[in-house]
């Protein structure tokens, strides 16, 4: 890796496009402040330079954008801007499935029954099992059969006949 150029993405959450808010607008700053400019999108935004500058400008961002407000922040930083990888949809699965893990709070090896039904009812109210082999994932990640997942979204919304 040389110090030459380095490309940044970031998402800054809760992101409203048309009203990006303090939290964004000081994510933002942080880069422009160092003469970076960001390409500001509705899904991530992007800036590229130096490793120097890229790497005080995500430093200040973090520490700025949770001051004014962020509640989430994601960044992938990559040595050439082709590198940044894409966000896929099992990204997102996965995504969920960490946020999920860290409010059930202990090792996913030591959960009680009720801890994985906890688990099952977060990822159906955020919308993971509408992801095509998301039964299959999560029951493999969880160590408990498909069947096991299916029963548990049954007995969350017993009238929708997960099958």
């Amino acid at each position: 890796m040389t110090d030459g150029d380095v490309a940044v993405e970031f998402l800054v959450q809760p992101f409203v496009e048309g009203a990006p808010g303090n939290h964004v607008e000081a994510a933002v700053s942080a880069f422009s402040t160092r003469d970076l400019t960001v390409e500001l999108g509705p899904f991530a935004s992007v800036a590229s330079g130096s490793l120097d500058a890229i790497g005080e400008a995500v430093g200040a961002m973090v520490v700025d954008a949770i001051r004014a407000g962020a509640s989430n922040l994601t960044v992938q930083v990559a040595s050439e801007p082709e590198r940044l990888g894409p966000v896929t949809l099992h990204d997102a699965l996965d995504a969920m499935m960490r946020a999920a893990e860290r409010e059930v709070g202990s090792d996913s090896k030591d959960w009680t029954r009720a801890d994985k039904q906890q688990m099952v009812r977060m990822l159906d109210e955020r919308g993971a099992f509408l992801l095509r082999g998301a039964v299959d994932d999560i029951a493999a990640a969880m160590g408990v059969s498909r069947i096991t997942i299916y029963n548990y979204l049954n007995a969350i919304n017993p009238t929708e006949g997960h099958e």
